[in-house]
């Protein structure tokens, strides 16, 4: 990190106790009657907002609506591929939520209803005085002809979604023969994590280089550029070499934009040739996840705009969306981006029901990406409210310099903050 110290960077991003002081903000204790909050979706971004308002207002009811009994974070989930890390060891429960006095309802959220102020579910209706969504993404699979939810759950899989397919992709590389080939479609902005399939070609390739040598990593990327671009490269070249090849592609060209993928023959075609392949992740293109756009929470480009001083959203009055499905730029999407905005939403939303003005907020994000055992690589941001928008904060924040301004210890060093950060992140969210 460069211009700001990773101390500084903490002190100001702080844990629980200093988020409502960062948002200038003080808990509410008074005897108020009982209001209604419901949060569809139990990722980051809706763990975090139902566990906040609990905190700043157990007056509040917070109801968690969430299908599955066991949360899986994508972030980390890469090690998973590598063999670093189990699934479990990515597996969160919602007991620490239930501590909070959070009640944490296993149901399918169908629609929510702005007008008459409840969630429909499989498991009943839910009213409320606010809702709260963080759907996460939705995959457009029908943008590369012959791929479906159907070969994602078998054949190619896009294991963006921590959980059964990361085993799936899993055991593909490990019952892949020595001098196979690795395919990664790259999904076009806006999309999830975005360092997150170029971390996935290291943590791959980590795997390969220890297990089977011979084999090759090809990435298909839609964009011209990524993330870390340059940080990226020169990694994969320090530790594996010419394992990795990234075929990115120049504004007006299709060369390397998949166009369809068979299942059958494992091949992936492109504007330009046709690559056969012995496992292939297709990250498919994304837009909100699918509750917010049967709810009407989406514009036309499949994600959903909002106040960005409460995360309220500017087609559906009452109802805040936050994470992934949020229009929240310059923030990335992300797993701390998430967090962050949980913890704004939460402040808005309580104070909002206390008849009071919504906060001036702060938001903040950094990302990890570990591309050996003893090497990553991190970004951070700070970010303020500024003329009714989120704007970053110019000199906060920074990139991990190259190999030529970094120790071998340092790149080790931003591993165990890497491995520090999932822990406090997940604790913060779920704890």
């Amino acid at each position: 990190m460069s211009n700001f110290s990773r101390r500084e960077f903490i002190k100001l991003t702080g844990g629980a106790t200093a988020a409502a002081a960062t948002l200038g903000f003080s808990p509410f204790v008074m005897g108020a009657a009982s209001k209604k909050v419901v949060v569809v979706g139990g990722g980051t971004g809706g763990a975090t907002a139902a566990k906040y308002i609990r905190m700043m207002d157990p007056n509040i009811e917070v109801t968690l609506i969430e299908p599955n009994e066991i949360h899986h974070t994508c972030y980390m989930s890469n090690e998973v591929l590598s063999g670093e890390r189990s699934i479990e060891q990515i597996q969160v429960s919602y007991d620490g939520l239930k501590k909070h006095g959070v009640k944490v309802v296993k149901a399918k959220a169908s629609m929510i209803d702005a007008v008459k102020k409840q969630v429909v579910t499989d498991n009943g209706s839910f009213p409320f005085d606010r809702c709260v969504v963080s759907p996460g993404i939705s995959l457009v699979y029908d943008a590369y002809e012959g791929y479906s939810k159907e070969v994602a759950d078998g054949a190619i899989p896009h294991a963006w979604k921590a959980g059964p397919q990361t085993e799936t992709l899993r055991k593909q590389l490990v019952d892949m023969k020595d001098g196979g080939v690795v395919v990664i479609v790259a999904p076009p902005n806006p999309f999830r994590c975005p360092p997150g399939p170029y971390e996935r070609a290291a943590q791959m390739a980590h795997y390969l280089k220890n297990n089977k040598p011979k084999s090759k990593i090809i990435i298909l990327d839609p964009k011209a550029s990524f993330s870390k671009q340059g940080l990226f490269t020169s990694g994969w070249k320090k530790h594996y070499g010419d394992m990795i090849e990234w075929r990115g592609t120049p504004e007006g060209s299709d060369d390397n934009k998949v166009k369809s993928v068979d299942a059958a023959t494992m091949t992936v075609a492109t504007g330009f040739d046709e690559i056969k392949a012995d496992v292939i992740n297709l990250i498919p293109p994304q837009k909100a996840g699918k509750i917010a756009l049967d709810s009407g929470l989406a514009s036309d480009k499949g994600w959903c705009p909002v106040d960005h001083k409460t995360f309220e959203s500017t087609l559906k009055p009452g109802v805040h969306v936050i994470g992934d499905a949020s229009i929240a730029m310059p923030m990335p999407k992300s797993g701390y981006s998430a967090n962050s905005q949980g913890k704004v939403c939460a402040a808005a939303v309580v104070a909002l029901l206390n008849g009071q003005e919504a906060p001036d907020p702060a938001y903040v994000n950094t990302c990890y990406s570990i591309l050996a055992p003893n090497d990553g690589i991190s970004v951070a941001a700070v970010y303020r409210y500024v003329d009714g928008k989120i704007q970053d904060v110019k000199g906060a924040g920074g990139l991990t310099p190259g190999y030529d301004k970094t120790t071998d210890a340092m790149r080790a060093r931003e591993v165990q903050y890497a491995y520090s950060w999932y822990k406090n992140i997940v604790h913060d969210s779920f704890g």
